[in-house]
């Protein structure tokens, strides 16, 4: 058996047996690298070294943490929450029904936002989420339905506006990668490749919206209380301070391209102005560290885990395997390439780090199977995207847990991964199938 396809299926089974996800991966990777002739002193080599890979991203993380506990300190968040409570207080039935879409639409607009107009990526869900929901719970949200809304919105715009995130998705990888493999992709609208594609995540959100999760789902608010303070002091001092750290940290992160220093830089403006007190400081910035700490060691295993899938080369050999048994068929062409694709990010956890991997393989192929330009692109940016949603180790899934679960109640595999799997990636199949026959 390929090395890669065993190591992801004993990852994913082993989490949905609720074997803690670092543990999965790396037992996985173990599995993989044993298989894929590396050894046992091999299959570590390569761990540790792809280890250091995703300690950047932790600290970001973690620092993160820190300034969401600080935000949480300053009311900001809090202040929302308590509107949105006395809304649920006084609303009657057909009135909180239109807080709830209100709410939704305000998630969305938020994680599609921070794809492109602030480019913050998973940033803001351990600073808004959290303080919502007990508002959330008070209203019965399925907090898989969020889980669902938060995915749809940190992953559809990637892949399919060429803006923020997008445009080093579609244009410095994806576009890049299928012309350095020899197709002509100039007058070509990577937009157009995407659309359909884009349209399965769209049907997939329609359906967890307004099918899959439409049932009330009652959570402990006592919990919530325990974990999450719902009665939070602030006025309009520690409120302002609280913008000004905001956008002193979105400044800095997009001056020094670096999350560590804008939450750093956010985190030092609640100290100085007095909103965390000087005394305060150092238990904040652990408690959030904390907060985060789940997170930062997934991706960590994660990194270390893609190391040794690359090592073993099993990957090139999955690829080549999948364009021997495609001979000339268009349609088994493009559903291996998608398949493929599927299995490859589910592993590494990043669609931006799959495309180079499978386009050298993949764009020759769409060629000799008479592919268009415009359907090539299509397939190897949807095979890119696919496992993105649904991934143990992707921080798509990973980002929204973070906030849905600081009170225990939302559980990373069964919650955030097992539905945007069904949501996202299955849908994505079909219609990034359909693209690629009718482009």
């Amino acid at each position: 058996m390929n090395a890669v396809i065993a190591a992801v299926g004993i990852m994913l089974i082993l989490s949905l047996c609720r074997v803690h996800v670092v543990v999965a991966l790396i037992v996985g990777a173990l599995a993989g690298g044993l298989l894929g002739g590396l050894g046992v002193e091999g299959s570590l080599g390569a761990f540790n070294k792809g280890l250091g890979g995703g300690a950047t991203v932790a600290l970001s993380y973690a620092l993160l943490g820190a300034f969401a506990v600080a935000i949480a300190k300053s009311g900001l968040a809090h202040a929302l929450a308590d509107k949105a409570l006395a809304m649920v207080g006084t609303q009657d039935v057909q009135g909180a029904g239109l807080l709830k879409w209100l709410l939704i639409a305000l998630l969305l607009a938020v994680a599609i936002a921070s794809q492109n107009v602030l480019p913050i990526h998973i940033a803001f869900i351990p600073l808004l989420v959290p303080p919502l929901l007990y508002v959330l719970s008070k209203l019965q949200l399925d907090r898989r339905l969020i889980a669902c809304v938060l995915t749809f919105g940190l992953i559809t715009p990637y892949m399919f506006l060429p803006v923020g995130f997008g445009g080093i998705f579609l244009n410095e990888i994806l576009l890049a990668s299928v012309a350095n493999a020899g197709v002509d992709i100039r007058g070509l609208s990577v937009t157009e490749a995407m659309s359909i594609p884009a349209l399965g995540m769209l049907f997939g959100l329609s359906v967890a919206v307004l099918f899959s999760y439409r049932k009330k789902r009652v959570y402990d608010l006592a919990k919530i209380e325990q974990v999450e303070r719902v009665d939070v002091a602030y006025n309009p001092l520690s409120l302002l301070v609280a913008g000004v750290a905001i956008a002193a940290a979105f400044v800095v992160q997009l001056w020094l391209d670096s999350m560590i220093i804008g939450a750093l830089s956010g985190f030092v403006i609640f100290s100085v102005s007095g909103v965390v007190r000087w005394k305060e400081a150092d238990g904040l910035f652990t408690e959030g560290m904390k907060m985060m700490a789940m997170i930062g060691f997934i991706m960590i295993a994660a990194a270390g885990f893609a190391e040794v899938m690359k090592a073993t080369g099993e990957v090139k050999t999955l690829v080549d395997s999948a364009a021997d048994l495609v001979g000339q068929d268009k349609a088994v062409g493009a559903l291996l390439m998608l398949l493929v694709g599927l299995l490859v990010t589910m592993g590494i956890g990043s669609s931006f780090s799959t495309i180079p991997i499978i386009a050298a393989i993949f764009v020759p192929l769409g060629v000799q199977l008479g592919f268009s330009p415009l359907a090539i692109v299509s397939i190897v940016g949807t095979a890119g995207a696919l496992g993105d949603a649904g991934s143990p180790a992707s921080d798509s899934t990973l980002g929204p847990t973070s906030g849905l679960n600081v009170d225990g109640q939302h559980n990373h595999i069964w919650d955030s991964v097992v539905p945007t799997f069904l949501h996202y990636n299955l849908p994505l199949l079909v219609f990034g199938w359909v693209a690629a026959m009718v482009l």
